[in-house]
């Protein structure tokens, strides 16, 4: 079967993409602004047709122990939910990497903190790149910034989920989960009728039994097991770095964004060079692994740095420590579920940056 063009939202193709990825199950709850996933799934009731389960949990926190089920048993699974959603989830999250069990976890981001506003935010960066939940652990987060990219990265962070057994999130907001674009779905996979090695599925006699937990009283086999997570945390930041240079060449200054902030910095850059303002953007796709040495390198060629985000304040911290003291490093941020405008963009580095 070939692609399929349709015009969908962001929350739509991430549905979409589910059923055709040949995902065994979705656990969700509905909350704004993605509650089109659920929504999508249940009219679609692909069991009839790709024997994908999905069910309404009674909670978040119900939601991401199914999915710990699920995982455990080798199935691919995944839930989705938005920022206080997320929250509630984080006590699993951390059970599922300490368990090393893959999974999909996407986060359709509003404003916070505490209820917030519903809408679009990236103030969740913090608590999805760092470890939300409690312990020394990563989830590798995919930041789309296109409906397209909703779509590829359920494929991608399944992939990329199994090949590390690691729990992965889709790091979106509200605007690219609510907004409508084309895009190319990809054709369907059949859903896998064999299970990882690891799973626990029954004991056979040919075998020992495998044991999923996150449990270890010897504190000599805990630090064993930490460090073997941080082994495989620098094997990820090696191989899977992921991120879109605009126009950088013979940029003098820089924006570094993700998602939807860099989108609206990719007409910054537009508007700035009119204006004889030669800037460039990096965009960042993986938040974790970070761009870390790219950032460096073109910390070496620009005059400065501005980090622009829907939040007070969070990639900016990675950025700092990316460029280390070579050149000056800002910040520029709406909160709240205020977006920014290009115009904004482009005025904040002239008026307090460049002083034109």
């Amino acid at each position: 079967m070939e692609r399929e063009l349709r015009l969908m939202k962001g929350n739509e193709a991430v549905a979409e993409a589910a059923i055709r990825a040949g995902v065994d199950g979705y656990f969700g709850y509905p909350i704004t602004p993605q509650s089109e996933i659920l929504e999508y799934l249940m009219e679609a009731n692909p069991v009839e047709t790709t024997g994908m389960i999905v069910l309404q949990a009674e909670s978040e926190i119900a939601a991401i122990n199914m999915v710990y089920g699920g995982a455990g048993c080798g199935k691919k699974v995944m839930t989705t939910s938005s920022s206080p959603g997320i929250s509630l989830k984080q006590e699993g999250i951390t059970y599922m990497a300490g368990a090393e069990l893959p999974c999909l976890i996407v986060n359709v981001v509003r404003g916070g903190p505490g209820l917030g506003t519903i809408q679009p935010a990236q103030s969740d960066y913090f608590q999805a790149v760092k470890g939300g939940g409690h312990g020394d652990y990563h989830l590798i987060v995919l930041a789309p910034a296109s409906v397209q990219e909703m779509a590829d990265f359920v494929d991608l962070g399944f992939e990329l989920a199994f090949k590390y057994r690691n729990p992965v999130m889709m790091l979106s907001d509200g605007a690219i989960g609510q907004m409508m674009e084309k895009v190319w779905l990809s054709p369907h996979k059949e859903r896998s009728k064999t299970a990882p090695k690891w799973a626990t599925t029954g004991k056979p006699p040919t075998r020992e039994r495998n044991i999923i937990t996150s449990l270890e009283l010897d504190s000599d086999n805990q630090e064993k097991f930490n460090q073997k997570l941080l082994d495989k945390y620098n094997v990820i930041r090696e191989n899977e770095v992921r991120f879109e240079e605009f126009q950088c060449d013979d940029a003098e200054y820089l924006f570094v964004a993700y998602g939807t902030s860099a989108r609206i910095c990719q007409k910054s850059v537009q508007i700035a060079r009119s204006e004889g303002i030669k800037v460039g953007l990096l965009r960042a796709i993986t938040l974790f692994p970070f761009p870390s040495k790219r950032i460096s390198e073109l910390a070496d060629k620009v005059k400065l740095i501005l980090s622009v985000e829907m939040s007070a304040g969070q990639m900016v911290e990675d950025v700092l420590l990316s460029v280390n003291g070579k050149i000056p490093v800002f910040h520029y941020g709406k909160m709240g579920g205020v977006v920014p405008t290009p115009d904004e963009v482009v005025t904040f580095l002239k008026s307090k940056i460049i002083g034109g």
